[in-house]
């Protein structure tokens, strides 16, 4: 039976670079995070300041420049018998490393998307010391040619752009970018255009001994191979390493429980090596995405018996019985369906793209991505895409998106630059990352797509207008990697990256094209066309605006986003109250993009220009909820021809200004709330056309919606002036328009959508801009109940038409029902609170209204 014992307690000592064991036998040793990492070590010890706080970045620079030692002692597990074997096994080494085990050398590792192993069985005794060397990441290395050829000619394509393009231009890359493509390291560590340069360095997944006797599992693959009616033909696979003696009548058995309780159960005869056999499981509860039924979840018992009935070794997992493919049949609108099928339903997918919870992406632990994740989950959504500029994520992240019904799209991690796929050291290493993580991740059912990369295509094409084969990345994307998940996973669909298409009608910018494949819409923010067409503009507000969106005929939209402002409390929390003032030095070095003020000409456009940090925050909140809100709605109403919308980004990974709808701090932002009610899976919304006013409904469930919409329109005080009631029946997947009016909207009005029997949320939609609403001054009236010892209820009553109006308790942590409501006068909302701290003063509820001080 495998033994697996943990090492957790190490020390921490810093040396000048080219530094060997003998420098250290006399350091300055300090408590070390593991799994974690140096910042996080000096952190604690009081060594350094916070990185994120004020201008902090810039004082901690120098870590990435010294060689970092960790030292463990610990003692050994016994002589290991004959039969017996004894791995060191560093699950996550950030990232250029070298191993000592009692003085003597194991061996080099340069990758931190890899596990280093080492076979220790001979080398233990009673009491071992255990030395590890991060030198600095980047050092040593040059710049491939490749990849700096590649940014010289994109530098002439923004050129040649728009103000707006070669503003983009100046943001967001950092210049150590094609440097960076010979480690296997998480690129976002070096800057990007929405976070700090602030490399992690250190020990960031655990760091184990395991001891194995006779014979080990070495890995298992339960996976759905395809549904038969209500039957799940069910492929157990189980690798076995025969260590020592006699066991030709091994066998393995599997067993499955269903969440109801009825176990099936698999033996097979087994060797070294993959053995596989199938079963038939009827009346199969299959895993679903939380909207559309149950994610159900099997325990699985893997057991490796001997002849005479001994167990030696045995593995325990969760898995979901689900199919999902990719559906690209024609269109009807013209080229091709991008839609994910889920247990042969056609969906349509609602989310956002997943940045690292943190810069320093070791001490993320489980209540972290269980909150975020119960976050997404929260806002109606089904689908979150881990970008290729971050890192495969923990285990805890996996195990929150099966039990919580939320799909996974996967990018492989490469982002933004060309790779140069020819090099031996590079390919070798890719090849290995690739096999680790594909079967690390094979099990899981939320995993729904391999995609090989960020970017890189796209901006590949933008620099040659062509994706000829070549030293640029062409064979990992289009062979290797997609070789190794039909190889070693078989069920879950490749992509060769994000985005991707190719309809020759689009010709090269059919990677970003609206034919075909995923697109990435950032027409709206950065102001020029990359596929979806529009303009030319000569306002840059116009050209950055969100009614963009409505240019977009995408067919999934894997990225679109707008910046915005976290709360103020937040910022707070991390930016001086001296400097807390717009473009102050601390303020501006928190926003990361390029040019600081590239959203100034939209909020002209939308709000009018912040002149206080209460209406910056509103402000920017505003524009990201409304144009949010907008682009979806847009999307969502061309299903089934646009089947999926991925915001950029869900999540920060500082406490900065970006496209975020969740800050740092885990606190939503107003366009939270927005994509809550967007992403509903029964959406009513509005749409403003050149001939009038439209209503549509959009059904992302699986049954029929039959139901009365009641549209009300209200001059630009608030007061009904026409009330119409419209049947409503669609279809499963379907969008339809229900209702039509031959009038547009005259700025300062007001349309509003709610349903008789609650089978959608209520909506709205106004005439002209934020900045023309006609808002009345005084705030809602208000009382507060305590329900419980952490709970209570905030009753609001609106005398006057209000715009985003929130409930804040003053404390952080707080979850809100609902918040950032429009109110009519006379209007009621309840809005419970929970997560108070249990000396919580219902006094200091306050609530404020948009643009208020």
């Amino acid at each position: 039976m495998s033994d697996r014992q943990p090492l957790t307690t190490f020390v921490l000592a810093e040396a000048p670079t080219g530094s060997v064991p003998a420098d250290v036998r006399e350091a300055d040793w300090i408590p070390a995070v593991v799994p974690g990492g140096v910042h996080e070590s000096l952190l604690a010890a009081g060594r350094i300041e916070h990185p994120y706080y004020d201008r902090n970045e810039e004082s901690v620079r120098w870590i990435e420049e010294r060689d970092w030692w960790f030292r463990c002692e610990f003692d050994g597990l016994g002589a290991p018998a004959a039969e017996e074997r004894v791995r060191l096994v560093f699950h996550g080494l950030d990232s250029v490393a070298d191993v000592w085990l009692n003085g003597e050398h194991l061996g080099h590792h340069e990758n931190m998307f890899r596990p280093a192993e080492f076979d220790v069985t001979a080398r233990l005794t009673e009491q071992n010391v255990l030395l590890l060397r991060f030198c600095p990441p980047l050092a040593g290395l040059t710049p491939p040619a490749s990849a700096l050829a590649m940014n010289e000619r994109l530098a002439k394509v923004f050129a040649a752009l728009s103000e707006g393009a070669a503003s983009t231009a100046e943001g967001g890359m950092s210049a150590v970018l094609p440097l960076t493509t010979l480690r296997r390291k998480a690129t976002f560590s070096w800057g990007w255009d929405f976070g700090p340069r602030l490399p992690s360095v250190g020990v960031w997944r655990p760091v184990e001994l395991v001891r194995e006797t006779h014979a080990a599992i070495t890995e298992h693959h339960i996976r759905t191979d395809a549904l038969d009616g209500t039957t799940a033909l069910v492929t157990a696979l189980v690798g076995v390493d025969v260590l020592a003696g006699d066991l030709t009548r091994l066998t393995a058995r599997v067993t499955l429980t269903a969440p109801s309780g009825a176990e099936h159960t698999v033996s097979l005869p087994v060797t070294s090596g993959e053995n596989s056999s199938t079963l038939r499981v009827p009346d199969a509860e299959l895993w679903w995405t939380h909207d559309l039924g149950a994610p159900a979840l099997h325990d699985v018992v893997i057991e490796l018996v001997d002849g005479d009935g001994t167990v030696l070794d045995r593995r325990t997992d969760r898995v979901g019985l689900r199919t999902v493919g990719l559906d690209r049949s024609p269109d009807p609108e013209g080229g091709r369906y991008f839609r994910f099928l889920l247990n042969g339903i056609p969906i349509f997918a609602r989310g956002a793209a997943w940045l690292p919870a943190d810069m320093l992406v070791g001490s993320v632990g489980e209540a972290r991505y269980r909150e975020l994740i119960g976050l997404a989950r929260d806002a109606n959504m089904t689908m979150l895409r881990i970008w290729g500029g971050g890192i495969y994520e923990h285990d805890a992240f996996y195990a929150a998106t099966d039990e919580l019904g939320i799909l996974v799209w996967q990018d492989f991690m490469f982002a933004c630059i060309d790779y140069p796929s020819e090099d031996p050291v590079l390919r070798r290493e890719v090849a290995l990352e690739a096999e680790y993580q594909v079967r690390r991740l094979r099990n899981r059912a939320s995993v729904a797509l391999w995609s090989g990369n960020n970017e890189v295509q796209l901006i590949h094409g933008f620099a040659y207008q062509d994706y000829e084969p070549g030293n640029w990345g062409w064979d990992f994307f289009h062979r290797l990697l997609p070789e190794t998940v039909e190889r070693v996973d078989g069920t879950v669909p490749y992509w060769p990256g994000s985005p991707w298409g190719e309809d020759k009608v689009e010709g090269w910018m059919a990677v970003n094209g609206v034919r075909d494949g995923d697109r990435h819409a950032w027409e709206v923010w950065h102001g020029f066309d990359v596929g979806a067409g529009g303009g030319p503009y000569d306002d840059p507000g116009q050209s950055r605006h969100y009614r963009r969106y409505a240019n977009d005929l995408g067919k999934f939209i894997s990225e679109f986003g707008i910046h915005a402002s976290p709360e103020l409390a937040t910022l707070k929390r991390w930016i001086p109250a001296e400097s807390l003032s717009i473009h102050s030095p601390s303020f501006d070095a928190h926003n990361k993009d390029h040019p600081k003020d590239k959203g100034d000409p939209v909020l002209e456009i939308v709000t009018g220009l912040p002149q206080t940090m209460t209406q910056y925050v509103d402000f920017t909140m505003a524009a990201q909820a409304e144009g949010l809100k907008f682009g979806v709605e847009h999307y969502r109403r061309r299903q089934p021809h646009c089947s999926g919308t991925l915001v950029w980004q869900f999540n920060d990974v500082w406490p900065g200004f970006s496209w975020s709808v969740v800050d740092h701090d885990a606190v939503p932002k107003s366009s939270w709330y927005a994509l809550r009610r967007a992403y509903a899976p029964v959406l009513a919304s509005f749409a403003e056309t050149a001939a009038g006013l439209e209503l549509w409904v959009s059904n992302s469930t699986a049954a029929v919606v039959r139901t009365t919409a009641v549209v009300e329109l209200t001059d630009a005080d608030g007061a009904t002036t026409r009330t119409f009631e419209i049947a409503v029946s669609v279809e499963p997947g379907e969008s339809r328009c229900v209702w039509t009016r031959s009038e547009r909207l005259r700025t300062g009005e007001w349309a509003w959508v709610s349903s008789a029997d609650k089978a959608f949320g209520p909506n709205r939609v106004f005439g002209g801009e934020v900045r023309d609403l006609h808002l009345g001054v005084e705030s809602p009236k208000w009382t507060v109940e305590r329900t419980g010892d952490t709970s209570a209820t905030v009753t609001l009553r609106a005398t006057s038409l209000t715009y985003q109006v929130r409930v804040t308790a003053g404390v952080p942590g707080v979850r809100y029902s609902d918040n950032y409501l429009d109110l009519r006068p006379g209007d009621e909302a309840v809005i419970v609170l929970e997560r108070l701290p249990a000396d919580f003063d219902p006094a200091t509820v306050t609530v404020q209204t948009y643009g208020s001080s």
